[in-house]
């Protein structure tokens, strides 16, 4: 179920039939909305993931020439665009969230809800899950917990990692995620009661980041989006996590602030790119966690061109 949908075509309403490139394109459920919703709207669609990429173009089939599906990662933009003859947009969405077919697919390992191997990549190429934990020294995985899972318990867990891999490697979803609990403190099960949060949850949200390159990818992404849109082009981004979030909401503020005078400190307004029309990101309703519950951490923030 696409998140935040009714805000996102709210953004979009002035590009027309304009060209958009959703670079997230999951099982398309956003862009086929889009589509519905502007007539004449051309649309590019990328994801890394082969197979959602398929389920994609099988769902969009309708719209014919209209939709174009790229495999390829959002980081690579600017060239993916290139190769299909594109300088410029009229829109860009980026919806960072691992899509439904990746978390319920088992064998995919994105989940310690299911037994799988421990896999986690979006795509096909790069480190599995399962070459980190049992691959990465203790201070490797140390700072990927702290720094990508913001695990409080970062040292306690990776020590136990290791500890664990001596025995045997450490193969499945279900196996990393009962280490995990057994290896963090009382006080952090008591947490989890009240909060109704897993203790493997950040540990497995930071190894999905390692495993593909995410924030290293948006930072790229981010780097680029302004020199692709055209003149009052709209830029919407919908991050799940605070490491996202930040990386977004720093990008769009110094692009929509312009160059600061290195002797001054003052900014020049007309090195401005951007128009912030989020000054705050939107978080979805209520109503809408009640029927979708994983858009509870769901934040969009959208900009003009100028």
């Amino acid at each position: 179920m696409p998140v935040l949908l009714g805000e996102t075509l709210d953004f979009f309403e002035p590009i027309g039939g304009g060209l958009l490139v959703d670079c997230t394109l999951g099982l398309g459920g956003h862009a086929e909305a889009l589509l519905k919703a502007h007539p004449t709207l051309r649309l590019i669609g990328i994801d890394r993931d082969p197979s959602a990429l398929e389920r994609a173009r099988r769902r969009l089939f309708g719209f014919g020439a209209r939709v174009s599906c790229v495999l390829g990662e959002y980081g690579d933009l600017a060239r993916l665009l290139r190769e299909q003859g594109v300088q410029r947009v009229s829109g860009i969405l980026a919806d960072l969230g691992v899509s439904s077919l990746q978390l319920d697919s088992p064998q995919r390992g994105f989940s310690f809800r299911f037994e799988g191997p421990l896999d986690m990549r979006m795509g096909e190429s790069g480190l599995t899950a399962g070459e980190i934990v049992n691959g990465y020294t203790e201070v490797e995985l140390e700072r990927i917990l702290r720094e990508y899972g913001e695990e409080r318990q970062a040292r306690r867990v990776a020590r136990a990692i290791v500890a664990a891999r001596e025995e045997r490697e450490i193969a499945t979803t279900t196996e990393l995620g009962e280490l995990v609990r057994a290896a963090k403190r009382p006080e952090g099960r008591r947490r989890w009661g009240v909060a109704r949060r897993d203790p493997a949850t950040q540990v497995f949200q930071a190894l999905r980041i390692e495993a593909n390159r995410e924030l290293t990818g948006l930072e790229r992404l981010m780097g680029q989006v302004a020199d692709m849109l055209e003149g009052d082009g709209r830029l919407v981004v919908i991050s799940y996590h605070s490491l996202e979030d930040r990386i977004v909401k720093n990008t769009l503020r110094d692009l929509a602030r312009g160059e600061v005078d290195e002797i001054t400190g003052r900014t020049h307004s007309e090195t401005r790119v951007l128009e912030l029309l989020t000054k705050k990101p939107i978080r979805p309703t209520e109503a809408e966690i009640a029927v979708n519950p994983r858009a509870r951490s769901a934040r969009l923030r959208a900009a003009r061109r100028l």
